[in-house]
């Protein structure tokens, strides 16, 4: 049995439209075949999700899925895509519309919006920090050059479609229980393009757009984080024949740092000391991405202890960059693994000299351990 449309997308039946694409969005970054190379599982459900969001992004389409499942907009009962035939129902008592809103199957004729077309652009970590152009390149359709995008050779153009004349759709009336039904339907002869292409265009084959390679330079702004996406609208694959682009999503993929993580607006990295350092303090050349900065360690640092630089962190993006984040410093206290003999009896001597009690230079103490777990 096939999975809910709600379940795939991770919503609830009472979900918003607002709700309903930010996880839609969410969903897709992850099953994203770029994201996921050589996974047909990933790219199945990929597929599935894509599904369920065309769906219930739909008000007409979403409505129907509510009260008849999938069912309902399978699309295989008819010329409408009406299976129960509903939508004779509709035509006869609301005057063509639905009474759940989004007005017949198809407005009227013309060429249809282009399909949305998905990237990754992948940035260093100081290029995600501070903002960059970064070039991305994508397989989409674009206007084909040899007919200006018309699909009809040249010299030729389009005719108006005889059977719809232009409007795209076919007006029908026949009969049913209820009395004269009048039905509204996608022009089969045009496929509601309204026109007809006697003379197609032979680098299009009619359909006034190729596939082609395009390059874009997409604005990467401070303080973006890894998986966020960015839309450029318009720049999608453009429609049928002439029909506006969609637009084109870029979800952006940030690479790790070498020194640094990112919690949330902050800059984290770890500095190493040794014991002598953080019992008496010293002073330290720290390299941070806005360039060096001399980092003073007090007398008696704790393993843990944090030093936060205000202001050096990441831009906050919802600030437009205004303001950054902090640049925190965890202090790391190394205990050395091999000594000399000399740093060893520095050691005894300042244990001896705190009370504190120690191993004996020829190691008694853990032979005792080791011989009472033996």
């Amino acid at each position: 049995m096939a999975e809910d449309f709600y379940s795939l997308l991770g919503v609830s039946r009472g979900a918003s439209a607002d709700e309903i694409k930010r996880a839609y969005r969410k969903r897709a970054r992850e099953l994203h075949p770029d994201a996921n190379p050589g996974n047909s599982e990933a790219e199945a459900k990929f597929k599935e999700v894509s599904r369920a969001y065309e769906v219930l992004s739909d008000p007409n389409k979403k409505a129907r899925y509510d009260q008849f499942g999938e069912a309902g907009v399978g699309g295989g009962g008819g010329a409408s895509g009406d299976p129960f035939g509903m939508g004779d129902i509709f035509d006869a008592f609301f005057g063509g519309g639905s009474p759940f809103g989004g007005g017949s199957q198809r407005g009227s004729g013309g060429p249809p919006r282009g399909q949305d077309v998905e990237t990754v652009a992948n940035v260093a970590f100081e290029e995600a920090v501070f903002g960059v152009q970064s070039a991305v390149r994508v397989k989409t359709a674009v206007s084909c050059e040899d007919c200006g995008g018309s699909g009809a050779r040249a010299g030729t153009k389009a005719s108006t479609c005889s059977e719809c004349r232009g409007s795209g759709q076919v007006r029908r009336v026949r009969q049913s229980m209820l009395g004269q039904i009048v039905t509204m339907n996608v022009c089969a002869r045009c496929s509601g393009m309204g026109q007809m292409i006697d003379s197609p265009c032979a680098s299009c084959r009619g359909d006034g757009r190729v596939i082609k390679e395009m390059q874009y330079t997409v604005d990467i702004p401070a303080g973006i984080a890894s998986g966020q996406t960015l839309r450029l609208n318009g720049k999608g694959a453009v429609g049928v024949r002439g029909g506006p682009s969609g637009d084109l999503y870029v979800h952006v993929r940030v690479a790790d740092h070498h020194t640094y993580h990112r919690e949330d607006d902050d800059l984290v990295t770890d500095v190493v000391v040794s014991i002598a350092q953080a019992a008496l303090g010293t002073e330290l050349t720290l390299s941070t991405l806005d360039g060096d900065e001399v980092l003073v360690v007090p007398s008696g640092t704790q393993f843990g202890r944090e030093f936060v630089l205000k202001g050096r962190g990441v831009p906050r993006l919802s600030q437009g960059g205004r303001s950054r984040g902090n640049l925190r410093v965890r202090m790391v206290v190394e205990v050395p693994t091999k000594m000399s003999d000399d740093e060893r009896e520095l050691l005894r001597k300042l244990a001896a000299a705190r009370g504190e009690h120690v191993a004996d230079s020829d190691g008694g103490l853990f032979s005792k351990i080791k011989s009472a777990f033996s």
